[in-house]
């Protein structure tokens, strides 16, 4: 019985860790927490309702990841991601997600093709209205299925990551003039080249893909899409 307490103590102390984690991620990549913002471990744990300890143990993470830079006897203060940073994300992104195309070519299931089917009908259904803040979650979910298709849950998880760390400039440059609809006939594109089993192309594109929202990016103004989003 003591073994098991123990086991479940450690558990719950990783689990709850990993929600503050978590929790200080999407806060710092949202934009709640801006570059140079000094993060206090008793404000959060307090807004959290946690003990300072899984804050601290947050904070080491979030300092691995490059998000906050902890200075002895100082304090801990965000860094987020740079414009350089966004870059570096689609350039390396653009390969993984070449491979995760290539590799959902082999794996994908029916069922997953049939939602990747829906989810483009409905992206440009909503495209075509207008609709904004639905473009959004179906431009995400697409990535989402490939990802799921690739059946690696490494790459998954690389994937995701990179994905969170750029949301909030992908969200503003969709809604650019234009590149929601372009974005969904290139999904389309990929969708088709992995429905025909070509997965050099559907590779190709996938590649393609990222890198065009990147350049669109840079068209768009980068700079001034990343501060104010």
């Amino acid at each position: 019985m003591g073994s098991y307490d123990v086991k479940q103590e450690v558990t719950d102390k990783y689990s709850l860790r990993g929600r503050v984690f978590n929790r200080l991620r999407e806060d710092i990549l949202s934009g709640k927490y801006k570059e140079h913002e000094e993060l206090k471990e008793v404000a959060i744990g307090e807004e959290l309702g946690v003990s300072r300890t899984p804050v601290r143990e947050a904070f080491r993470q979030l300092e691995l990841e490059g998000l906050i830079q902890i200075i002895p006897n100082k304090g801990a203060y965000v860094t987020g991601i740079t414009v350089e940073d966004v870059k570096d994300i689609y350039m390396i992104r653009s390969l993984l997600e070449g491979l995760c195309a290539r590799w959902a070519t082999e794996k994908m299931t029916d069922e997953q093709m049939a939602e990747m089917e829906e989810n483009i009908y409905l992206a440009e259904f909503h495209a075509s209205k207008g609709h904004l803040e639905q473009m959004a979650e179906l431009d995400n979910r697409f990535h989402e299925i490939m990802y799921e298709a690739c059946d690696s849950k490494m790459l998954e998880h690389l994937l995701r990551d990179f994905h969170q760390y750029v949301l909030r400039v992908r969200k503003k440059t969709l809604s650019e003039a234009g590149r929601g609809e372009a974005s969904n006939k290139e999904h389309r594109q990929i969708m088709e080249a992995i429905k025909e089993k070509d997965a050099k192309k559907a590779e190709k594109l996938a590649n393609r893909h990222i890198i065009n929202a990147y350049e669109n990016m840079v068209k768009s103004g980068l700079n001034e899409a990343y501060n104010e989003s």
